[in-house]
């Protein structure tokens, strides 16, 4: 309940019925509705929608109603650890602890020695994958699993579009919240239909083997030939057919690691024996673009809130390529922000000369950095942040079919943490999150997502900051009307959801320390 009505991105999206819960009276209806019908059958259709894909083209989604979302969580909660015990070890699409980076990671770490055999790359992807999955399959794999009856419903409830009904025979929404785990339950046991080892043989069994990479609808399958690369696309276009499941064939190719492929928005490329993993040019065409359209955007607005708006772009953009060799990347999308910045303030001051421009809007703004092209705003000392200033950092590939369902790698789970130093505005944060041990004094739960034990000191938590964990805000336990400062003793950190319910009921407004 809690995951769909206040940590989700799509929480403030409604079904065909129109209704969220954004509120804590709204959240109240909604759970009196699930414990008065807690093992309902019944789905209401999903609403259609479009968003555009970086093709050009539409990818749709079927969004269900909040009730649903709900108790599709909850069996998701109930499915999940069982398949994650038998997923194969190379999946890392939708799956709890892991992600992208793995699946990247994991690539390298099989290709990436001079004498690595595996060099022949099926790069492969699948046709509307969620749209065509076999419900029959789906839930003869699901078995006698209690919430079966309400996963057929919800397979099966309909989408809406333009007020018009249509039935599903197949496949499952994209935007439900169980949909991405039933996606990976349909192609469970790729890796040993493509001949791979499974998660149990030593590694000397799996010499000789084609290697699976698999991240959700996208993958690849390292060969040591080119025919046994062909050869297993044939098994596996057989092996699809029964899942309703068949090849991207526009985006489905076999090359040799020498020419290089794109793969979750990396160029994967062996140079002279060597392994060189970076941005892909699409990727930074379109992070280019839309820096471009950003900027042109902002036309009319001030120096604050251009910082504002692109600084979220460039430090998550700049976060999620670290671990590759990005540094030239970083550097030449620096150098096109600042040509982008110049030419703002140029149209902002059409009668100012470039030299105005450039003292009027660059300085040393970060005094952590001797760099005195920083674009920003002298009133406010706001500035644009830039890559370059993202440090490249190795990730490092998980374990294995390491589980966090399991106990006894509690630490283990604990420690992959993403680490991520806090700005010099952060650190306050950092010190009181100390001085709380990490817990929320509102709601009691951890500040920090994933949080499982107490780091010792100011700088192990500043290792705990991540981008998926929940807002944080500081709140004033006195306010500063009565007399309250901006100190740390009287200051507290809270997440920012339960500092907007307590305000609620104080009839306050929330406001930033």
């Amino acid at each position: 309940m809690k995951r769909v009505t206040q940590l989700s991105t799509g929480r403030r999206t409604a079904g065909i019925d129109q209704e969220t819960a954004l509120t804590p009276t709204e959240r109240g209806r909604m759970v009196a509705k699930i414990a008065a019908d807690p093992l309902s059958r019944g789905a209401r259709a999903v609403r259609r929608v479009y968003i555009p894909k970086a093709n050009g083209k539409q990818r749709p989604l079927g969004i269900p109603v909040l009730l649903d979302r709900a108790r599709q969580a909850r069996a998701k909660n109930a499915l999940e650890p069982e398949w994650e015990a038998r997923f194969d070890e190379r999946t890392y699409g939708f799956r709890p602890g892991r992600g992208c980076h793995d699946a990247v990671e994991a690539i390298f770490n099989t290709c990436g020695t001079k004498r690595a055999k595996r060099v022949w790359v099926l790069d492969a992807d699948l046709s509307a994958a969620f749209d065509r999955i076999s419900h029959e399959h789906l839930l003869r794999a699901i078995g006698s699993f209690p919430g079966r009856g309400l996963i057929r419903a919800w397979l099966r409830a309909g989408v809406m579009e333009n007020g018009r009904f249509s039935p599903t025979e197949e496949g499952t929404p994209q935007g439900g919240v169980i949909s991405p785990l039933l996606l990976n339950i349909a192609l469970s046991g790729m890796s040993t239909a493509v001949g791979g080892p499974s998660n149990s043989e030593s590694s000397w069994a799996r010499r000789g083997r084609p290697t699976l990479v698999n991240y959700a609808d996208d993958f690849v399958v390292l060969c040591h030939s080119e025919a046994e690369a062909y050869g297993i696309k044939e098994s596996l276009a057989r092996w699809f057919a029964p899942r309703g499941l068949n090849f991207n064939e526009e985006k489905t190719r076999v090359v040799h690691l020498r020419d290089g492929f794109d793969f979750l928005g990396f160029n994967i490329r062996r140079y002279n024996d060597k392994m060189i993993i970076k941005p892909s040019k699409e990727a930074v065409k379109r992070v280019r673009k839309r820096l471009h359209d950003e900027v042109h955007s902002l036309r009319g607005v001030n120096a604050k809130a251009m910082a504002k708006r692109l600084n979220p772009i460039i430090k998550g953009w700049a976060t999620y390529y670290r671990t590759v060799v990005s540094k030239k990347t970083f550097k030449s999308l620096d150098s096109h922000m600042y040509r982008l910045a110049l030419k703002w303030g140029k149209h902002t001051h059409p009668k100012k000369s470039i030299a105005w421009v450039v003292s009027r809007y660059f300085g040393r703004f970060n005094s952590l950095r001797q760099d005195r092209w920083v674009f920003g705003d002298r009133e406010t000392g706001a500035y644009v942040h830039k890559f370059a200033w993202v440090r490249i950092e190795r990730h490092i590939q998980v374990k294995g079919d390491s589980s966090p369902d399991d106990p006894s790698l509690e630490r283990y789970w604990a420690s992959r943490v993403r680490k991520k130093m806090p700005t010099t505005a952060d650190r306050m944060s950092v010190a009181l999150a100390d001085r709380q041990k990490g817990i929320c004094p509102l709601c009691k739960q951890p500040l920090v997502a994933g949080a499982e034990y107490e780091p010792d000191n100011v700088r192990d938590w500043a290792r705990w900051f991540t981008a998926s964990m929940k807002p944080l805000q500081r709140q004033r336990l006195v306010l500063r009307r009565d007399g309250g400062s901006d100190e740390k003793p009287n200051l507290r950190l809270v997440h920012a959801e339960c500092l907007r319910q307590l305000h609620a009921a104080q009839g306050r407004k929330v406001g930033k320390a």
